[in-house]
């Protein structure tokens, strides 16, 4: 009779442990490629993969058909990156989503008729050109210059918003607005000027990350 009591409370035990060791093999939904030019399956009030391409697209095309930029005679030295562009917005994103997309296609766009600045990397090239000029690496093919290339025009501009909320329903809408701006880096004249607006509303907001 021990025996057998002692027989089934290994048993139980033993259940036991299963039962806590036990992995839920049971498939979730499985990963699908979205489309970043239309709207996905996860949509908010924020700005999203769909209005970074809509609104790079509209920009690229408008400053290509500025002649003060995309025509001039020598073409124009041009910066674009997020060092001037500011999120006053109540949104959480990375600006450089926005202008590398933008400064990417404005560079094949353009066909040579701009040249791209990359003050980004300016401390990279600096610090090459250093090790050139005391002889611990070669020359390489380019010829050397006086100094890193400076940029005619610079891009600036700002992103902000306007929130709203229905206390009853909860439903939130956000008013989004991004205007960027070609500043002459002499005179501080804006040559160039252009904006996107939207507006989205939705019963609950998701987190951006």
């Amino acid at each position: 009779m021990h025996r057998v009591r002692l027989g089934l409370v290994v048993l139980a035990t033993a259940a036991t442990l299963s039962a806590c060791q036990r992995v839920d093999n049971t498939p979730g939904s499985p990963t699908v490629y979205v489309d970043p030019a239309t709207s996905g399956p996860v949509k908010g009030v924020g700005i999203e993969s769909q209005d970074i391409v809509s609104m790079t697209d509209q920009m690229m095309r408008d400053m290509l058909s500025q002649p003060r930029l995309a025509n001039a005679a020598t073409p124009p030295s041009i910066i674009i990156d997020s060092e001037y562009f500011h999120n006053e917005s109540s949104s959480r994103l990375n600006k450089n989503s926005i202008t590398d997309r933008l400064r990417v296609g404005l560079n094949r766009a353009a066909a040579g008729r701009m040249q791209f600045v990359g003050r980004h990397y300016a401390d990279m090239v600096a610090k090459e050109r250093d090790l050139k000029r005391q002889g611990t690496v070669d020359r390489a093919t380019l010829p050397a210059t006086q100094a890193q290339k400076g940029g005619d025009y610079r891009l600036g501009g700002r992103i902000t918003s306007l929130d709203s909320r229905d206390p009853k329903t909860g439903m939130m809408q956000r008013y989004n607005q991004i205007v960027f701006e070609m500043v002459d880096l002499e005179t501080a004249e804006i040559v160039w000027s252009g904006i996107y607006e939207f507006a989205k509303a939705a019963q609950d907001d998701i987190i951006y990350r």
